[in-house]
């Protein structure tokens, strides 16, 4: 991945804060997700990419269009699952081939 992996943490938490600020709209918060889910969707795709930044996109489009899961934020649990667990070392197994001497 060719992009800064830090300043993808500040833009999604910036695209997270500003999905849970339209729950905090009295009356037209919920009509402001109709247009914030498909713009983010793509953002997520932009930012992410292959398979993983396509299944991001649809997740955080349900989640941006249905109501009351405004909270969850998607766009740092995606980076957190990038950078945290996806590129844990993986565990290999060593052989050690040891002679006993009688």
């Amino acid at each position: 991945m060719k992009k800064n992996k830090f300043k993808l943490l500040r833009q999604g938490i910036l695209y997270d804060v500003i999905g849970m600020s339209t729950a905090f709209i009295p009356g037209i918060g919920p009509f402001l997700d109709i247009f914030w889910a498909p713009y983010a969707a793509k953002k997520m795709s932009d930012m992410y990419e292959g398979n993983t930044g396509k299944v991001a996109a649809a997740i955080v489009f349900l989640e941006e269009i249905l109501p009351f899961t405004d909270f969850i934020p998607t766009f740092t649990l995606m980076w957190i699952y990038t950078f945290v667990f996806a590129t844990a070392p993986k565990q290999t197994v060593q052989t050690i081939e040891v002679e006993v001497n009688e």
